[in-house]
């Protein structure tokens, strides 16, 4: 599959080094990206080629990736007037990196099948250091044996590629990763803040949690730069929210209650009210500044 035809389109802080190593592994990229400097900087740095719409950009590709925004986006870049399933040819297999709802994953399943393409849901974690270091998770719903077809591209990128189940499924997994990732830091928050007021050393703590039960990635990564009010790492808080309200969306159609997401959702709302809005997501230590 190396010597396939991929297309890339959005290469935004995670997309641009996916692509990156999708060119690295041999394959012969073509990318789109609404903002034409990003994408003149990723042809300088690998080889591919530019195309100028999203329909351009997917002629002659056997695997097509998207990563972009929000439902809106993924709607726009697949069935806009010039979008992916304009051209995208029959038996094209459509991956789509973008956290997103599983709603949208089945809407562009169903006009990916309706013009003979696949379609898989397929979103990350592990975020820009993942993507930059080829390490990210990929959680994939769709069909088995086309993510058997896709799984080696994918794999140029990530550490771990797993089909959940049917399409909307990778999609349900994103979900429960950032609701992880929420109650872990705030209780990391307060974990801190109390060691903090204590004067424990945070280096040495973290150092004896991370081999207990407290033991998890949010610990051995950002405790120490809570610690000393560092928050530039990528995930920000905007895009946090951004997620968190997928999953609330979802949890009422499914009559699930989600009482700690919803609080820390709340603090990450005063925090964008301070200004906080770029801050990456272990920011949420700072509700506790008097």
């Amino acid at each position: 599959m190396m010597t396939a035809n991929v297309a890339f389109l959005g290469l935004g802080t995670m997309g641009y080094p996916m692509a990156g190593h999708l060119a690295k592994a041999g394959y012969h990229v073509t990318i789109y990206n609404r903002t034409q400097a990003k994408a003149d900087n990723w042809v300088q740095e690998y080889n591919g080629t530019i195309a100028l719409t999203p329909c351009d950009a997917v002629k002659e590709a056997d695997i097509i990736f998207t990563c972009v925004g929000n439902d809106d986006d993924v709607r726009e870049i697949y069935k806009g007037q010039q979008g992916i399933l304009v051209t995208a040819k029959p038996g094209a297999i459509l991956v789509d990196h973008t956290t997103a709802s599983a709603d949208v994953a089945r809407e562009i399943a169903d006009a990916a099948h309706a013009i003979g393409c696949d379609f898989l849901d397929a979103p990350v974690s592990g975020g820009e250091a993942g993507a930059i270091n080829g390490c990210l998770t990929v959680m994939v719903g769709g069909n088995e044996a086309v993510f058997n077809k896709a799984k080696h591209a994918i794999a140029q990128y990530a550490k771990a590629t797993t089909l959940m189940g049917e399409t909307g499924y990778g999609q349900i997994t994103k979900m429960a990763n950032q609701l992880c990732i929420a109650g872990v830091l705030q209780g990391l928050s307060e974990a801190v803040t109390l060691a903090k007021a204590a004067g424990l050393d945070i280096h040495t703590m973290t150092e004896v949690l991370k081999h207990g039960a407290a033991g998890s990635w949010q610990l051995e990564n950002r405790a120490q730069t809570m610690a000393v009010d560092s928050f530039d790492f990528g995930f920000a808080i905007d895009w946090m929210r951004k997620d968190l309200a997928i999953c609330f969306d979802a949890a009422e159609k499914l009559n699930v209650e989600l009482p700690l997401a919803k609080q820390v959702d709340a603090e990450y709302e005063k925090l964008q009210q301070r200004g906080f809005n770029r801050a990456d997501t272990s920011i949420l230590i700072k509700q506790f500044d008097k």
